[in-house]
């Protein structure tokens, strides 16, 4: 039987280097040597999972089929890999702490003294090994998070090299550090890179890769000068450039033979690669064709004078899939809901868009500004597509405007509204009243009915689905009778029939106006478009196309 291999990814120099989108392609480029890839990440904060985190600071909070609420970098796991990732993949320094404590607590180490340099770097690789299990896979690749140097995920680096010293064949390390091209130097920089391996060194840690991030090609003499300076193989060092489409990753590393470098290492016998599919795909996203300019209305856009796309990083690379797949050019612009609730004379702007999209989303302020977005998609006849909080919403607008039910709303925002279209689930009032916000939520995949020719079955091809989501609030079933009655379609239900699950409107009366209280971007991967991210797509395309 083949010993399991390990692969560790580690940053240098600074954060948001590529960490993530380098561990994918890693894994990609494996998998399409034949191998089974199985990748897992490390965070080195004290939260238990992602869920309570602020999203303009961490990012968005990715969802998996379990449940778990975790980092965004999972999500390009699941988007390069083409494959659902199971809970036993992730980890953050509060798992471990936790576990190891509660341990304690119930006697579960014997009355040892449980420290740190032991018990902790013991659970860290027992999570590791208990994901391989889980997976059946040939090869872990383990993202550990931050930078090297931080205090915070020492501990996980010591876990590697403890796990290096258990198996000296089967660990690997890559470190991906960037290297600075100062503007009024015009020279790129080798030193913080240089001073990054040393840092590694201090733990006891080699790399064997460094992936040389910047924002040109890496020449052969900086390869040589890391090389040689840092005891490292020139041949080792690979360029990974700034690129226009991350879905380009894979196949530069492969420029530079990443793949037979890897193996040769892991003492693994290559197999014969096949990145075609991928290849045309890079293709398609890349070159497109007609233009299609889509608006996303939301709230978590800026931090200063900075808009942080990270927030909605699923919404984008599924609109990307779509119109890949769709044959056109995206054009994606941010709206912010604010502007239309100071000033509604702005709405008119939303006719130049060939499709409007309100994400997911907490909280009162925006709301009102993307209700009016919503209205104004409806009668105007541009496609809308709204996910989680963007169907409760449209569902509200409707309430309002075409139910003639004033005032209705969520009591999210609102819990004195006459009209509580939108309401919480009774399962969670209880916690939420103890201030219990963590996994309060109704979390990860559930299946849904679709009815017969609506626009949903149509997209999907199927009339039972599953997908996954992350929210509180319900359409609450006491309006349902009346939405319906004004010409509502609920197209999508649980099994059970009691919750909504997504909300249209019928072609005869819309291009496309569809939301999902579910979040479809989850599911979509550049290889396989989500079918309902791919009908909107289609509908923007016909609009583009009539303009």
């Amino acid at each position: 039987m083949a010993r399991h291999k390990y692969i560790f990814v580690l940053g240098g120099v600074m954060s948001g280097v590529g960490k993530g989108v380098t561990t994918s392609a890693i894994g990609k480029i494996l998998k399409a040597r034949g191998f089974n890839v199985s990748p897992l990440k490390i965070d080195p904060y004290l939260n238990v999972d992602a869920g309570t985190m602020n999203p303009i600071e961490h990012g968005e909070v990715f969802v998996l089929d379990s449940g778990l609420e975790c980092d965004q970098d999972m999500g390009n796991y699941e988007r390069f890999l083409d494959q659902s990732i199971p809970p036993e993949n992730y980890m953050t320094n509060g798992m471990v702490f936790k576990y190891v404590i509660d341990k304690e607590r119930a006697l579960g180490y014997g009355g040892k003294c449980v420290e740190p340099t032991y018990h902790i770097t013991e659970e860290i690789l027992r999570r590791i090994n208990l994901s391989i299990h889980k997976s059946d896979a040939d090869i872990s690749i383990i993202e550990i998070g931050g930078t090297v140097g931080e205090y915070q995920n020492a501990i996980f680096i010591e876990a590697a090299r403890v796990l290096k010293l258990k198996h000296p064949n089967d660990v690997l390390f890559v470190l991906v550090s960037y290297l600075p091209v100062p503007d009024k130097i015009g020279e790129m920089k080798t030193k913080p890179t240089q001073a990054a391996v040393r840092t590694l060194n201090s733990y006891g840690v080699h790399p064997d890769i460094v992936i040389a991030r910047s924002n040109r090609p890496l020449d052969n003499r900086r390869k040589e000068k890391i090389g040689f300076s840092s005891n490292i193989n020139p041949k080792h060092i690979i360029s990974a450039p700034d690129v226009d489409s991350i879905y380009d990753i894979p196949l530069n590393f492969e420029k530079d033979g990443l793949s037979s470098t890897i193996l040769r290492l892991l003492k693994l016998r290559p197999k014969q690669t096949d990145l075609e599919d991928w290849r045309k795909m890079a293709a398609r996203v890349k070159d497109g064709g007609p233009v299609v300019k889509i608006g996303i209305v939301g709230k978590y856009f800026k931090t200063g004078d900075f808009v942080l796309s990270d927030v909605y990083i699923s919404v984008i690379e599924s609109l990307k899939h779509a119109a890949g797949a769709a044959g056109v050019k995206l054009n994606l612009e941010w709206l912010d809901a604010g502007d239309y609730e100071k000033d509604k004379s702005k709405l008119k702007e939303l006719s130049a868009y060939d499709g409007i999209l309100v994400p997911g989303g907490f909280g009162e302020r925006g709301v009102e500004g993307k209700i009016a977005a919503i209205e104004y998609a409806r009668e105007k006849e541009i496609p809308y597509f709204g996910l989680c909080y963007g169907m409760q919403l449209a569902v509200i607008e409707y309430a309002r405007h075409v139910a003639n039910l004033k005032g209705a709303h969520t009591t999210e925002v609102n819990k004195q509204t006459k009209y509580p279209v939108i309401d919480i689930m009774p399962e969670q009032v209880e916690k939420m009243s103890k201030a219990d916000y963590g996994g309060t939520m109704r979390l990860g995949a559930y299946p849904a009915k679709l009815k017969g020719e609506s626009i949903a079955a149509r997209a999907y091809g199927a009339t039972t689905i599953s997908e996954r989501h992350r929210h509180r609030y319900e359409v609450n079933p006491e309006y349902i009778d009346i939405l319906e009655k004004n010409g509502l379609v609920f197209s999508g239900r649980s099994p059970d029939g009691v919750l909504m699950e997504i909300a249209e409107l019928p072609r005869s009366r819309h291009p496309f106006f569809l939301g999902t209280q579910f979040h479809p971007e989850f599911k979509s991967t550049p290889l396989h478009p989500h079918p309902l991210f791919f009908a909107f797509m289609k509908a923007a395309k016909a609009r583009a196309g009539r303009k």
